[in-house]
């Protein structure tokens, strides 16, 4: 039972935690020689959809200003209903948070004005000109369908 003695097994239990049982800080927090590994995965979960592995152009690619911009003018066409949901389902617009989005980058483009490469500014110039444009058609459609 418990007052029997095994013989040592090689397992050995340390309390790291920083306060005793009565709440009290420890005077010394026992160190172990190293941080454990954490355990390997097993070859059924390196094979599962559910575990992803990152992308290599991600991990390549520095996020910059480019990549700003394209998430958020994504992000504003998804809003204007012109990209497809992830089932490939018609999203329908969403007028309200699709013109925030823009007003988002009309900021960006007031912030950055004279610190943007010649590039960049054409980017976010475009960018903002098209979604601008398909807003006011989008807007003009559902004004149409509204008479």
């Amino acid at each position: 039972m418990a007052d029997e003695k095994d013989p040592p097994s090689g397992f050995k239990v340390v309390d790291r935690r920083s306060f005793t049982q009565e709440g009290s800080p420890r005077e010394e927090i026992p160190v172990a020689a190293g941080k454990p590994e954490p355990p390997a995965p097993s070859p059924a979960a390196a094979r599962s959809p559910l575990v992803e592995e990152p992308e290599e152009d991600l991990l390549e690619e520095p996020s910059g200003f480019e990549t700003l911009v394209s998430y958020l003018s994504t992000t504003a066409m998804f809003q204007l209903g012109l990209l497809a949901g992830p089932g490939g389902e018609r999203i329908p617009p969403d007028m309200a948070n699709a013109q925030r989005t823009i007003d988002l980058l009309q900021v960006v483009q007031e912030k950055t004005t004279g610190n943007l490469t010649p590039q960049e500014t054409r980017l976010l110039d475009n960018v903002l000109y098209e979604l601008r444009m398909t807003f006011v058609e989008l807007q003009k459609r559902q004004a149409r369908k509204g008479q």
